[in-house]
């Protein structure tokens, strides 16, 4: 039995008994009550022990990012979802990306360099998210084979992320600004505190032995560009050498698609008087033989 109810009945109890001697011998009459006075509960004994709400033996924990705990793979997901999308957005050029199949916190990439010191190379990467991401640190960002570049490690292969972000910032820092980074890196050299002292002095000191370092890193890369994916992986992305019977069909859909626009244009009939007569610079001038109306 609650312990409040047992000792509330038995004070109730003791409390009639005295009245009831009270009132065999004296025999008072309590004043008549008044309508408008209002009822008053009975008093709460003073060992009476107040009745609290169950504490759940399971504490409740709080994430880092401020969710509940139990939402914490929910909310990686959709946070990694909505950088995806970012990414698609920003249609980055010469930059490819792809999430892993085994763990969203793993992207492949690849970037083409068109122009600069690094032409021509196709330089393919990974990207490592924290599992705390958006609230730990930056995302790393390592070459599949380690380029010669002042801001790669030519050890690691990997890139120099926090240069760009000494501290990541939740709903300021996103990957595609990552990937903008990684990219601009090779149209941009900065060799100040580098990974790779060797390639930093050259870029300084005598730009034409960098030149041909480069070149030959260059030539690695793309070498190795019909290898095997290091990672077991169905989304890893590979590649494989020119076939017609198989590439053919999908470059001419490429083509088409790039050729509408300006077949729509050709198409196009512009007809009217122009703003301003050929050989003139009046405005508002048309043919003087035009017919009068």
């Amino acid at each position: 039995m609650n312990p409040f109810w047992s000792m509330s009945t038995s004070s109730a109890r003791k409390k009639s008994d005295s009245e009831e001697r009270s009132v065999s011998g004296e025999q008072k009459t309590s004043p008549p009550r008044s309508s408008a006075t209002k009822k008053q509960l009975p008093s709460i004994p003073k060992n009476a022990i107040p009745v609290t709400k169950p504490i759940s033996p399971i504490t409740s924990t709080q994430s880092t990012n401020g969710t509940h705990a139990s939402y914490g793979p929910f909310y990686l997901e959709y946070s990694l979802l909505a950088e995806f999308t970012l990414v698609v957005k920003q249609k980055l050029p010469g930059v490819y990306i792809q999430p892993s199949y085994g763990s969203a916190l793993m992207w492949f990439g690849v970037i083409f360099i068109r122009h600069g010191l690094y032409q021509d190379g196709v330089f393919k990467f990974t990207i490592y998210i924290p599992d705390n991401y958006p609230d730990g640190d930056c995302p790393r960002l390592i070459f599949d084979i380690p380029v010669f570049h002042p801001l790669v490690d030519p050890t690691t292969g990997e890139l120099d992320v926090k240069r760009a972000f000494t501290k990541w910032r939740r709903n300021h820092n996103h990957i595609w600004q990552v990937l903008m980074y990684a990219r601009r890196v090779f149209y941009k050299i900065d060799t100040v505190n580098p990974l790779n002292p060797e390639a930093a002095v050259l870029y300084e000191k005598d730009i034409h032995l960098f030149k041909g370092k480069v070149i030959e890193s260059v030539k690695l890369c793309n070498s190795h560009l019909f290898d095997q994916p290091k990672m077991d992986d169905p989304y890893a992305i590979s590649f494989s050498p020119w076939n017609p019977a198989v590439h053919e069909e999908a470059r001419e859909k490429m083509l088409s698609q790039k050729r509408k626009p300006e077949d729509q244009m050709k198409s196009m009939h512009v007809s009217g008087l122009s703003w301003v007569k050929p050989g003139s610079t009046q405005p508002f001038s048309k043919d003087e033989n035009t017919a009068q109306t």
